[in-house]
């Protein structure tokens, strides 16, 4: 799966974060993995053009989806013409989405990962206008949102542990075991 990402809003990010929270939530709604998905984080100026051009409606706005191909379930993955399906664009607005984190009492970069699972769900066509899509929507989001948390959660657990082990280890003078391969590599 190809995710593209800019940073055009001059706010400092990380992108690597909302790249991944992205491919998680593609991962779990089983969006082909020859899908291909651009992000797209811009000023409140772009974004109020965006938002009255597209929606026609006043001011910048959090995000925005912008679908392009709609995937073929239908074929086999082996299919000798499968081919990469832009799945779209979403666009982040850093700068609007500040207010929003700090209402909400969380940090940025949680806003912004709200923010991209809701672009993939509306990228696949969930939408929110009448109160039972909103319903569903909301609690899929909800879901997908915390499953990633939990798991960044536990992969930093790991990690920490790793490093305290590690650091033992060295302090007793001995070496830390080698990491095993990762799923599909060689040793």
């Amino acid at each position: 799966m190809s995710i593209e990402i800019a940073n055009e809003s001059g706010v400092d990010v990380d992108e690597t974060s909302i790249v991944s929270a992205a491919r998680y939530a593609l991962d779990k709604m089983e969006v082909s993995p020859l899908a291909e998905l651009s992000i797209l984080l811009v000023t409140l100026d772009v974004m109020e053009d965006l938002h009255e051009r597209w929606m026609d409606l006043p001011g910048p706005t959090d995000v925005m989806a912008f679908p392009m191909d709609e995937l073929d379930s239908s074929r086999r993955p082996d299919a000798p013409d499968a081919s990469p399906a832009l799945l779209g664009d979403i666009v982040l607005c850093p700068a609007f989405a500040k207010d929003q984190a700090k209402t909400a009492g969380h940090a940025l970069i949680d806003e912004l990962h709200l923010l991209t699972v809701h672009g993939v769900l509306h990228l696949l066509g969930y939408d929110h206008a009448e109160p039972a899509e909103e319903r569903e929507m909301f609690a899929l989001q909800k879901r997908i949102l915390g499953e990633y948390q939990d798991a960044v959660a536990a992969l930093d657990k790991r990690d920490a542990q790793r490093s305290t082990d590690d650091r033992v280890l060295g302090i007793a003078g001995l070496e830390a075991p080698a990491e095993p391969p990762a799923a599909g590599e060689t040793p």
